[in-house]
């Protein structure tokens, strides 16, 4: 049984566009949300950034976490174990290898367990989620995706 339970949305308004992401953390009766956004990104990158961010948030290592998401990208890249293959690959031709090396790197400090869940089923954590990623990228004033723009400066996404 986890003792941390993470639910993780991401969103982009137009894909690149205004990005964000949303995070709820569940511990006991411990409850926080955490969102962000950048001016120009892409929704899998908000995925991969909501995960991130939420891990950012956990002190200490060796907690057992079930993070939950609607993203198959994220979900699946674990459980199929793709981010192996890439490692060992020297990340030849993974899309979003900044993001990927960082959550690699948060996780590998867990006893981790992720589980998709279908979006948009009225889930009310992963609806929450979804609101604040939505409301994250609908600010003004978002800071710059530095790896979205390293990545088109390089032309390789």
């Amino acid at each position: 049984m986890a003792n941390i339970t993470i639910y993780t949305d991401g969103s982009a308004l137009g894909n690149p566009g205004p990005g964000g992401y949303g995070a709820i953390l569940l511990s006991g009766t411990h409850r926080k949300e955490i969102s962000g956004g950048f001016r120009l990104t892409t929704n899998n990158r908000m995925e991969l950034m909501a995960a991130i961010a939420a891990l950012q948030e956990i002190k200490g290592t060796s907690h057992d976490i079930v993070l939950i998401s609607d993203s198959k990208y994220l979900v699946d890249a674990f459980n199929a174990h793709w981010t192996q293959g890439w490692v060992k690959r020297n990340w030849k031709n993974v899309k979003n290898p900044d993001l990927w090396k960082a959550l690699i790197a948060l996780a590998e400090h867990h006893r981790m367990q992720w589980t998709w869940i279908k979006g948009h089923t009225m889930h009310p954590e992963n609806e929450r989620c979804d609101f604040l990623a939505k409301e994250a990228a609908s600010k003004t004033e978002l800071p710059e995706d530095q790896g979205y723009i390293a990545i088109k400066e390089a032309n390789i996404d």
